[in-house]
């Protein structure tokens, strides 16, 4: 029987993250909230019963060709250019030796072994496309973060995305079965943006892992973290670099306490995360600015840390604060609510999904730093008590398991309508 009659449910799904890995560590260098979508879904799809063989780029000679994550997931990993990380700009090089791994990989494989290929990021996209036709199956797309986009909200100090990634965005927009959006605006930033078919783009909310992270005793979380019971925290989670703006709650502390000299004693400014992106220009940066604004007393530096750690910071707490200038979703802050705390985020893209405004957070418009420091100012008021209450009941709205199974019917739409394309074509 041809494999285009058989029942459109993937069984086997190839998933392409060339600049990434799943396993990396979130919240330095290229790993963020991308690296937690592709585990978490992948571990999902799996428990569903649709195997996914993750390919990513071999960054040490160290690293075994395959690991086996979980029962049904594998992360294969592939030798394209230099034992060692690279720059996003520098890895258009490498793009066919990384394809030229894939191929050889799926040809060691009986004929029809994956049902389709999904793409994380356009450099990924370039390579799913090619692997899609030789192999003759569909590929779904996630862009995740758009050139166009960003190029449209760009920090201060940040680069603008270069032409080649925009070129090549509208290449795999033109050439995916399907694409997957964050949210419906996001949806709407294909179709207008990049002149997606509408019919073509499928709106899959993220999801959190609502057994890890849940509210909890937040004076034995500050006690285990070294923080005073009484401290007023407000807790930044991921890269450092000008495009998630952690300058903007420096800024905002500071005139927090030039209208209130008694919060001093009190206040922390946790940071949780390493330098990324044109944040390396200047890795010292924000401690530059901390100094130089006088509240380096003020602002603790805390490395990337594993998933059970980070918790215990969330309910530790007042507030985690989300100043980006652009997010396509904004897994910190749903990681958040999930744990009881409520957010305080940019009225930007997904983080408009993400938080609801006066329900389980703020969203604050624009990046003034006076705007914001009246917004965190209300995390130290009653308000913060109510929104806290509504924290945990948003983020339960949001599943890894909704995503898989929203993701698994998107994949189906995609086998099926190549499915019937190739009859088409084979009948003329």
């Amino acid at each position: 029987m041809s494999r285009f009659l058989r029942d459109a449910r993937p069984r086997r799904v190839a998933v392409v993250s060339l600049h990434t890995s799943p396993l990396d560590q979130p919240g330095t260098g290229d790993a963020g909230g991308m690296n937690v979508y592709i585990l978490e879904t992948s571990k999902r799809l799996a428990a569903a019963g649709v195997e996914v063989e993750i390919f990513t780029r071999a960054v040490s000679s160290h690293l075994p060709p395959t690991v086996e994550v979980d029962p049904g997931v594998t992360v294969t990993h592939l030798r394209a250019g230099p034992f060692e990380e690279l720059r996003k700009e520098d890895l258009p090089a490498q793009m066919c030796a990384f394809s030229a791994g894939l191929l050889r990989t799926e040809a060691g494989r009986p004929e029809g072994w994956f049902d389709l290929i999904h793409s994380h990021y356009w450099l990924s996209g370039q390579v799913g496309w090619l692997a899609s036709e030789r192999w003759d199956v569909p590929l779904v797309h996630s862009m995740h973060t758009m050139a166009k986009v960003k190029n449209l909200e760009l920090a201060d100090r940040d680069r603008a995305e270069p032409l080649v990634r925009i070129i090549g965005e509208d290449q795999v927009v033109e050439n995916s079965s399907r694409l997957i959006a964050n949210t419906g605006e996001e949806a709407r930033q294909f179709i207008d943006l990049y002149g997606a078919d509408p019919t073509a783009v499928d709106v899959v909310h993220p999801g959190v892992d609502l057994q890890t992270f849940i509210p909890g005793d937040q004076s034995a979380a500050r006690d285990a973290l070294g923080l005073a019971r009484d401290a007023h925290v407000l807790l930044f989670v991921g890269r450092i670099q000008p495009l998630k703006a952690p300058d903007v709650l420096l800024r905002a502390a500071a005139d927090m306490i030039a209208d209130d000299p008694t919060l001093r004693s009190r206040l922390v400014i946790a940071i949780c995360g390493g330098p990324s992106g044109s944040g390396l220009d200047h890795p010292t940066g924000l401690a530059d600015l901390a100094a130089s604004l006088g509240i380096t007393d003020l602002v603790r530096f805390e490395p990337p840390t594993d998933r059970a750690r980070l918790a215990q910071w969330y309910v530790a707490a007042d507030a985690t604060v989300v100043p980006s200038y652009s997010e396509s979703f904004g897994l910190v802050a749903v990681e958040s609510q999930a744990c009881g705390t409520p957010v305080v985020a940019a009225a930007v893209g997904g983080l408009r999904t993400a938080v609801a405004d006066g329900r389980s957070g703020l969203l604050v418009p624009g990046h003034d730093p006076r705007t914001w420091a009246r917004a965190l100012a209300r995390m130290a008021t009653d308000e913060r008590a109510r929104l806290a209450a509504g924290a945990r009941l948003h983020a339960e709205g949001f599943s890894w398991e909704a995503t898989a199974d929203a993701l698994i019917s998107s994949y189906s739409r995609a086998i099926g309508e190549h499915g019937r394309l190739a009859v088409a074509v084979g009948s003329s």
